[in-house]
């Protein structure tokens, strides 16, 4: 060993030490909102009135590769939702009887509504707690879109994979 070398001691530790991360540089990024997804759905909402058959409702949900529908009033105000689901467990109780039957009287009418500010992760908690795939957003009193928890989680793989990528890239250079 040359004559030179002096072992590290806790005090060159100490000043030598770096950070790559601060809680400032883990908070800045920005919140994923509703708005973001909304922005890659494109304009237009399908919807469903109340007075309309679940025969009605079917087609357009098969037509429109959907799985929910807004069922909303002449004035475009939110009544309610009608899913496949509700769909479903109407078929199971009447069987052969449901297709000539309302919308309004099958369909959900206690709706969770989300807002574009909201963020990505109050809606995945809430429709994940309440056990349902689609939320209308709603802004005032006028839904401008539907989210649904394929929406959410695509939204959030896709950050994933790109929060991995500048990753890969700090390593590698």
């Amino acid at each position: 060993m040359p004559s030179s070398y002096q072992a590290p001691s806790r005090k060159d530790k100490a000043s030598a030490e770096t950070f790559s991360q601060s809680a400032q540089t883990n908070t800045s990024k920005e919140t994923a909102t509703v708005q973001k997804i909304l922005d890659n759905k494109g304009k237009g909402v399908f919807s469903i009135g109340p007075q309309s058959t679940l025969h009605e409702a079917v087609e357009l949900l098969r037509d429109k590769h959907i799985g929910a529908l807004p069922v909303l009033d002449s004035q475009g105000s939110l009544l309610g939702i009608l899913s496949e689901r509700d769909i479903v467990r109407r078929l199971a109780d009447t069987p052969g009887q449901t297709l000539g039957q309302k919308v309004e009287e099958i369909m959900t009418r206690k709706v969770e509504v989300c807002e574009p500010s909201e963020a990505l992760i109050s809606v995945l908690r809430r429709m994940t707690e309440g056990r349902f795939r689609h939320m209308p957003a709603v802004f005032g009193d006028k839904v401008v879109g539907m989210v649904t928890i394929g929406d959410v989680v695509n939204y959030r793989l896709n950050e994933l994979e790109y929060e991995a990528l500048q990753l890969k890239q700090l390593i590698v250079g």
